[in-house]
């Protein structure tokens, strides 16, 4: 069966650091494009940063870049994102998804698969 599942989130202060992991069963992370998306209370969902297929080309959203970082480790099947420099507005629930199209995009509508999702509360 197919599944993903995040961890890594919880409380922190603003300017402080996470590492999300999102942990891969029953397929390779590597054959799919990889996504990070994250949902505010009473707002949409959207991408943060995204692997394409083969881990070829990353991309992030405006308000993430040069704070967040999106790395992936094969051996463990895992997929990371590194926040630094957290601010408030980071406050959400966090997902990882999974595409079986090589590209990365920002869409959720084009991902097969999802995981639980992880609570980052950015507070002081």
């Amino acid at each position: 069966q197919l599944q993903l599942v995040e961890s890594g989130g919880g409380l922190v202060q603003p300017g402080g650091s996470l590492r999300l992991s999102c942990a891969a069963s029953g397929f390779t992370l590597d054959a799919y494009a990889i996504g990070w998306f994250r949902q505010a209370p009473g707002k949409e969902r959207e991408g943060v940063s995204c692997f394409s297929k083969r881990g070829g080309s990353t991309n992030y959203r405006d308000s993430v870049k040069g704070r967040f970082t999106i790395s992936r480790d094969n051996a463990k099947n895992t997929v990371y994102l590194q926040m630094n420099s957290l601010k408030p507005e980071d406050t959400a629930i966090y997902y990882c998804a999974a595409d079986r199209t090589p590209i990365c995009s920002a869409d959720a509508t084009r991902y097969d698969y999802w995981g639980q999702g992880t609570q980052v509360t950015v507070s002081s």
